[in-house]
């Protein structure tokens, strides 16, 4: 299936008052300053697929200073038909979600209708940073082709929620009641057994994707491979529930379950939050998200929309030219790009022969400059 989107209307989110801009189905560059809103644009199209944004997990925080709501639609053109998603935010009010005028019962089920992969300079955190990071980024993939898996996380953390409530009043009152924990328990093994067989099949498709990709954007003969890490991959959920009471009851949250699972990068068999150089890990990142980009596709999926945000200033010049020969060699779908510097980005797609839409972002204000024709 072939997907782009359209146009964009925003009022209110972040920096901008009110702004519309149309698309080109290629590839469209947002240009200006730091801090001039460049950004904030490729977030926006970020919620309009994922229904959050990436960056600021509360939806108020999006709200223009001083403004009381936000609204973004985005309009969509799906194998020749037009589609239209809505979302309107208000201080104090649930959140609004619409595809087509038709308000979503649960925003879970919009997930993967129009799939988006986004690189930024933060995603250097999938390396570096704790397991929760990791986690958020199988999640956020799996949830995208399977619905059911997405039911299942909701519904285990809704569960490990209250098993921790559980946990904290028997700290409190000095005695424990363990059968009270029994139903709680029952549900966390029938959703974390589930979840934790999805990761493992998920991580078995991925990971030829993340070799083959981390080998050519790097331009090297270095492996690297993924390890999912999960106490269940050894042991049955049931006996580490058992196992960890006491250790539960003592630090007063769950302390076993896929909650606490883990990625773990290697580079020539040695841990790479460890050892990989700067270069090293920005190559990885940027092979995990193209992974993520080809792995939607091998599901059936149209072409996700890229959104690269200030990837040239992160990379250096060969990995620039083989992350673009890799887009040119084996088509994209639609791709948005930030970058402080217009020429550049210009003259790479010129050099690839691949026409762009240029957008000069200031303030709050977005217009369209022209671009030297490719040759």
């Amino acid at each position: 299936m072939i997907m782009h989107l359209q146009r964009l209307h925003l009022i209110n989110f972040k920096n901008y008052g009110e702004v519309s801009v149309e698309f080109s189905p290629t590839v469209n560059c947002f240009t200006g300053a730091n801090g001039s809103g460049k950004t904030n644009l490729l977030d926006a199209i970020h919620y309009l697929s994922m229904t959050r944004s990436y960056f600021h997990p509360g939806d108020t925080q999006n709200i223009r200073h001083g403004e009381q709501l936000l609204f973004i639609q985005g309009d969509f053109n799906t194998e020749g038909q037009e589609e239209s998603v809505f979302c309107g935010i208000k201080q104090g009010q649930k959140k609004q979600f619409k595809r087509n005028q038709q308000e979503y019962d649960k925003l879970s089920d919009h997930i993967g209708a129009f799939p988006v992969v986004m690189i930024a300079p933060t995603d250097q955190e999938l390396i570096t940073e704790g397991s929760e990071v990791r986690r958020k980024f199988i999640d956020s993939i799996i949830s995208q082709y399977d619905h059911d898996y997405l039911n299942s996380l909701f519904k285990y953390n809704h569960i490990i929620q209250q098993r921790n409530s559980l946990l904290k009043q028997s700290a409190i009152r000095g005695f424990t009641d363990w059968s009270a924990f029994s139903v709680w328990d029952e549900q966390l093994l029938l959703y974390g057994e589930k979840i934790h067989e999805k990761r493992k099949e998920f991580i078995s498709g991925f990971q030829p994707l993340f070799n083959s990709l981390f080998t050519f954007i790097s331009g090297s003969d270095e492996t690297a491979t993924i390890v999912y890490e999960s106490r269940l991959n050894d042991h049955s959920f049931a006996e580490l529930l058992i196992s960890s009471q006491s250790k539960d009851l003592n630090l007063q949250y769950t302390t076993s379950g896929i909650h606490k699972d883990d990625l773990i990068f290697n580079l020539r068999g040695f841990p790479a939050k460890k050892y990989a150089s700067q270069g090293q890990q920005k190559s990885l990142v940027i092979a995990l998200k193209l992974a993520h980009f080809k792995f939607l596709c091998n599901k059936g999926f149209s072409k996700p929309i890229v959104l690269l945000d200030d990837i040239f200033d992160k990379l250096d010049e060969g990995r620039v030219l083989r992350l673009m020969e890799w887009i040119s060699r084996d088509g994209f779908g639609q791709l948005f790009i930030t970058d402080s510097h217009k020429d550049r980005v210009a003259k790479v797609f010129n050099e690839i022969q691949v026409p762009i839409r240029l957008f000069k972002v200031s303030e709050d204000v977005v217009n369209e400059v022209a671009v030297a024709a490719t040759t």
